[in-house]
């Protein structure tokens, strides 16, 4: 054993020697996934110690911290240690053209903070082109905290936004990464207690109108308590027809108009109605012109004046009380 460890003590003194006669002899070539489990010189003394290959996602999240502390780089990176990062996001599935943005995209970032941000969200189930497009469109999302980063992962897998469901929203509302933790749950909450949106309504709700976050949560109830009440709209209609994403204002004004034209009228207890009501998509999903055209069957004019007249009464009346109980609402009718 004891001439074992001169042999091996005797070779690890070779490794500098023989590194620089390669890097003479060999031209540069683009590193694969194999070499990322690369024996690396550590700041102090002859040793060497072993980097654990970023292929596998639990060692992924752990390399970078690995990294830092073994090392004092700038604020750029040394060329090994950005390649060791370029490696990595090939191997995610990154073009060469993507990487090139994610390292230039927020200047002065580390590209071991890179590696690490992207991570997470390939974690998440982000595709590389929709993570790619998100810190593109908010590149501080790269001088987030790691620690903070995996937080907030945990968290919205725990609201059922993992495994993909994640991309939309990162698209349509980048800050629910940067945003206050209290402030996601206060919008849950309102959703979960005062609608009464079951569990996984409430995860649809987040991933096909991930704009609701936005809102503040008394105007989201006001809004849910007008489909429901004044419109007769029931929980898994809201959920289907992505009701919440549209204002209020642009609601009130086309439900209100198809009521005084006659063509809309709330449902009673039983769910009727007197006249046929039209499907939601044909109020809201569509233009004003085709809105007019083929649902209200009314002229640009005549909605123009309704909608003037319409502000005048709201702003010479109290706001009335929405008709019904909020306490009516129940768990049989979702």
């Amino acid at each position: 054993m004891a001439a074992l460890g001169r042999q091996v003590s005797a070779w690890y003194h070779l490794i500098p020697l023989t590194w620089a006669r390669m890097s003479r002899q060999t031209p540069q070539k683009k590193m694969t996934a194999s070499s990322l489990c690369k024996l690396t010189t550590a700041s102090t003394g002859g040793g060497l110690e072993e980097v654990p290959c970023v292929q596998d996602p639990a060692c992924r999240t752990h390399l970078p911290q690995c990294l830092l502390e073994k090392q004092s780089a700038p604020v750029d990176g040394g060329p090994w240690e950005r390649e060791e990062v370029i490696t990595s996001l090939l191997d995610m599935g990154f073009s060469d053209v993507h990487v090139n943005e994610l390292l230039t995209v927020q200047p002065g970032t580390h590209p071991q903070q890179v590696l690490d941000i992207v991570s997470e969200l390939i974690l998440l189930g982000v595709n590389p082109e929709p993570v790619c497009v998100a810190l593109k469109k908010s590149p501080q999302l790269l001088k987030l905290p790691v620690m903070h980063m995996k937080k907030r992962s945990s968290y919205l897998r725990k609201l059922g936004l993992g495994e993909g469901k994640l991309r939309r929203v990162l698209h349509c509302c980048p800050e629910i990464l940067t945003m206050r933790q209290r402030d996601i749950a206060n919008t849950v909450r309102v959703l979960r207690d005062k609608c009464l949106f079951t569990v996984q309504q409430v995860t649809e709700i987040l991933h096909r109108c991930p704009y609701v976050l936005r809102e503040d949560p008394g105007e989201l109830e006001y809004k849910f308590q007008y489909a429901y009440f004044r419109m007769g709209v029931k929980h898994a209609d809201v959920v289907r027809t992505d009701f919440l994403q549209y204002s209020i204002t642009k609601t009130r004004q086309r439900h209100t108009f198809l009521e005084r034209l006659g063509r809309y009228q709330t449902p009673d207890k039983k769910g009727q109605t007197q006249v046929p009501n039209p499907l939601l998509r044909d109020i809201l999903r569509v233009s004003e012109a085709e809105f007019l055209a083929r649902t209200a069957r009314s002229s640009a004019e005549e909605f123009e004046v309704f909608k003037k007249l319409l502000a005048r009464e709201e702003e010479e009346e109290p706001e009335n009380p929405m008709p019904g109980d909020k306490s009516t609402i129940n768990a049989s009718k979702i």
